[in-house]
């Protein structure tokens, strides 16, 4: 938390830098455009005083004034604005006319030119550009800019970066902390399962105790793998989702009908994924659950596994109240929740096992709000790489 407040501090004085940066820069420019302007009117005072002097006249004063101007374009024209003299211009290589004529017209656009009065009834006309220090100088607050917004988005990044990396570590703390937690639970109840079946051998409720402890070890298995590295191995995605179908058929409300639509190639291996299996089946079980949670216990779940191209989909169907298309992305989110209670962990669960641990796809397919949502898995197939 500390080393993002300082992020964000950072943040702010390189914006509040670039723009007292930009200001001071913009008014340097400003003042030294002021100054090659009054510059240029010494230099045609001079230019005018040396055209009109006669053979005694001291001309090394306007000599030395005009020579002294090194870095500043300047263009002189007569009346019809036709170039006469230039000074710091680099000559063309070609079509020198049609160049200096089209400077020319440029500048008379940009600027008013500074008139030289050299005899009764014969004017000149001196035009100027811009020095190459002073062009330097007006761009110099956007290379400016564009390194303090290099720095801002590497900043940014980092922020968002550290958060999410702040985030992961609580996530897994969390869930190695859940399973570390049912270790000692679940090693008792084994052992009570145990002595159950010594004294009881013949009791018909035994296996189904079996069952849900099993089905526990599963899930403290499932939270510790969570910020380890999976274990991707080639697995049959239809069995990992017709036994969750078959395991969550039984434990979900008789007034939730399920159908399960299986169209895949007959072929063996056509439903091969580089997989980790606890943590997939854990996926379709999530899905499962949120469908049910979004028709409130009462309606109709479809899964629909198929196969199109080198890809495996699978969907999942519910007729529950929908969502806004505007918070297709939200529902991934960590903590968004529509239901009074609950941490909203299911589906950025699910995200983060099919993107990040199986660099797969999970996204709502479509959804019409009253009616019921689609989410779609997309996996690559074994055989596909």
């Amino acid at each position: 938390m500390r080393s993002r407040t300082i992020s964000w501090i950072t943040l702010v004085f390189a914006v509040l830098f670039l723009s007292a940066s930009a200001w001071f820069t913009h008014n340097l420019s400003r003042q030294f455009a002021e100054i090659e302007q009054q510059r240029m009117a010494v230099w045609a005072e001079a230019t005018r005083q040396l055209v009109i002097a006669d053979e005694n006249t001291d001309i090394s004063l306007y000599s030395s004034i005009i020579e002294a101007n090194t870095t500043i374009p300047v263009y002189m024209t007569d009346a019809d604005f036709h170039v006469i003299l230039t000074r710091n211009v680099p000559e063309p290589k070609k079509d020198v006319e049609a160049f200096y004529q089209d400077k020319i017209e440029h500048l008379r656009e940009s600027q008013t030119p500074i008139e030289v009065h050299v005899s009764p009834g014969v004017t000149q006309y001196i035009f100027y550009e811009e020095s190459s220090l002073l062009r330097q100088l007006r761009f110099f607050p956007l290379v400016q800019m564009l390194v303090v917004l290099s720095f801002v988005a590497l900043l940014v990044t980092y922020i968002i970066t550290s958060y999410r990396n702040e985030q992961n570590r609580v996530w897994v703390g969390l869930t190695k902390e859940t399973a570390h937690q049912l270790g000692t639970p679940i090693s008792s109840l084994n052992g009570w399962l145990e002595l159950l079946r010594t004294r009881y051998p013949e009791d018909d409720l035994l296996p189904d105790v079996a069952t849900d402890i099993n089905r526990l070890q599963l899930v403290a298995e499932r939270f510790s793998r969570i910020g380890s590295a999976p274990t991707l191995q080639p697995t049959d995605i239809r069995q990992v989702v017709e036994q969750t179908y078959a395991y969550m058929r039984t434990r979900i409300s008789k007034k939730v009908e399920m159908e399960l639509k299986i169209d895949l190639p007959a072929e063996s291996g056509a439903a091969i994924v580089q997989a980790d299996a606890p943590l997939m089946a854990w996926v379709v079980e999530n899905l499962i659950k949120n469908a049910v949670d979004a028709m409130n216990g009462r309606g109709w779940i479809g899964l629909h596994l198929l196969r199109e191209g080198e890809t495996i989909i699978l969907d999942v169907t519910d007729t529950g109240k929908g969502i806004e298309r505007k918070r297709y992305a939200q529902v991934f989110r960590p903590g968004y929740t529509t239901k009074s209670r609950g941490w909203g962990l299911g589906l950025s669960l699910c995200k983060r096992i099919v993107e990040e641990y199986h660099r797969g796809k999970i996204f709502v397919h479509q959804s019409v709000v009253g009616k019921g949502t689609t989410f779609r898995v997309v996996l690559r197939c074994a055989d596909g790489r």
